[in-house]
Formats: structure tokens, C-alpha cells, sequence
């Protein structure tokens, strides 16, 4: 039985408790910059599966603003779920990806080679202030 995709979540940093738990930081959806490129050293992709039963294979992409080429992809990973009562967490890192551009990049999650979802990851330039633009308020 085919899984769901209960979940599929960017961020700066996963850290998995004691109890099994984990603890994700820096959740995010959009990139704000004040230059281009950008680099992030680390960033992760947890996804989460359930509501299904046998073994899949799920890979991570992020794709360009042209919504064809390939920025990222990550490796296969393997989704194991012995129940339908089961689910499955996959963390991934992903190494120093460099955003080039401003525009909307598309993180895809695909199951044996199928796309599960597709969502926007926004990478935008912020205005530098401009000199004596600070509050000067006492």
C-alpha cells in the first residue's frame, strides 16, 4: 500500500532526543539575503510517511526558478514501513547549496520516481538600508 506524505519540512538543523523525539530549527520557507549567492553550509529536509505498507524510495530535489533545472537532488532513501500503522522519518543534508538567483526554487519529494509534492522555496534580495536610515530615537 502506497504511503502518505504527512510531512516535508526545510530547515537549518535537526536534533533527535533521547526519547526518539525530534527537534527541527530553523524552519523556514523563504531565503532573505543581502547578497547573491548565498551559501548554507547544512540545510536538512524531514519528511515523514505513513499510512502505508512495504518498502519505497524517496528522493528530495530542489529545482532552479526555471522549474526544470535540477539545483540539488539528493540520494536515494529508503522508506521502510512494516505496518499501515507505521510511519517513517527520513532526515536528509543536503551540503553547501549556493542560491545564484532571486526567484521561486521548487522542492520536490518524489516516491519511487513519482512526485508526492511540490512546494515554492522563495530565495529574495533585501534592501540594504540606506545610510542614516537607523532610528535615531533616544
Amino acid at each position: 500500500m502506497i504511503p502518505d506524505l504527512q510531512s516535508s519540512i526545510l530547515c537549518d538543523d535537526v536534533r533527535q532526543e533521547r526519547n526518539g523525539k525530534f527537534m527541527l530549527i530553523g524552519l523556514f520557507d523563504a531565503i532573505v539575503a543581502q547578497n547573491l549567492p548565498v551559501r548554507y553550509p547544512r540545510l536538512f529536509m524531514v519528511t515523514r510517511w505513513c499510512s502505508g505498507q512495504g518498502e519505497f524510495k524517496q528522493q528530495t530535489r530542489i529545482l532552479k526558478p526555471d522549474q526544470s533545472s535540477v539545483l540539488v537532488e539528493g540520494k536515494i532513501i529508503p522508506v521502510r514501513l512494516p505496518s499501515p500503522e507505521a510511519t517513517a522519518t527520513n532526515v536528509e543534508v543536503f551540503m553547501n547549496v549556493s542560491f545564484e538567483s532571486i526567484g521561486t526554487h521548487w522542492i520536490e519529494i518524489l516516491l519511487d520516481r513519482h512526485l508526492k509534492i511540490r512546494y515554492p522555496l522563495r530565495v529574495t534580495k533585501v534592501a540594504k538600508p540606506l545610510p542614516g536610515a537607523a532610528d535615531s530615537s533616544p
